[in-house]
């Protein structure tokens, strides 16, 4: 009976200092990281998520007849601000919540850049709710990091650091220029 104690204890460290191990490499469990991830950008082309690495990234679902649409304007703010010091918006339009994201690519991509200017990154529109959910968004919504459950609404958004772990998520009425957003912003950069 000795042994068995003494051996299950011995397991238990083993198990702790593992557990330790993979929390300290950087790189997360596969649960609350995106690179292995593969996407579409507008253009049907597939994107590597890992190609991002050594990037922060805000991934938003998108809409262009939403009451949060404007919210284009302060993602392209923060965009222009913080892209030179390594940060992406990768943008993802969804027709999930009242239909309001109802045009192809194509309507999308001019709306984007003639109504808001938008320059950064337009990806293939997807579903985030339901069994149809696009593998990234059951992967955001799913992880040990931030909050579980389901997108609420357009424009909702997740921080993501440079080495592809989910970190932080902002619900759609958190402005891309408020303080809160751009705070977590800066201290992912700041990151080596």
């Amino acid at each position: 009976m000795k042994i068995f104690r003494y051996v299950s204890y011995l397991l238990f460290l083993l198990g702790l200092s593992l557990n330790s191990s993979a929390k300290n490499s950087g790189g997360g469990s596969s649960s609350d990281n995106i690179k292995d991830l593969v996407v579409r950008d507008m253009n049907g082309k597939d994107v590597n998520l890992s190609d991002y690495k050594g990037k922060v990234l805000l991934i938003v679902n998108v809409a262009s007849k939403c009451g949060y649409t404007p919210q284009y304007g302060g993602l392209e703010a923060i965009y222009n601000k913080y892209k030179e010091k390594g940060f992406e918006i990768l943008a993802f339009p969804c027709n999930d919540f009242g239909g309001q994201e109802p045009g192809t690519n194509e309507e999308i991509k001019t709306f984007c850049s003639s109504k808001y200017n938008v320059t950064f990154k337009l990806f293939d529109k997807i579903k985030v709710l339901g069994d149809e959910r696009s593998p990234l968004y059951a992967r955001l919504i799913n992880n040990d990091v931030t909050e579980k459950g389901d997108v609420k609404w357009n424009f909702e958004k997740f921080l993501i650091d440079k080495d592809g772990n989910i970190v932080s998520r902002f619900r759609s009425k958190v402005t891309p220029e408020s303080e809160e957003m751009t705070k977590a912003i800066e201290k992912e950069l700041a990151h080596p």
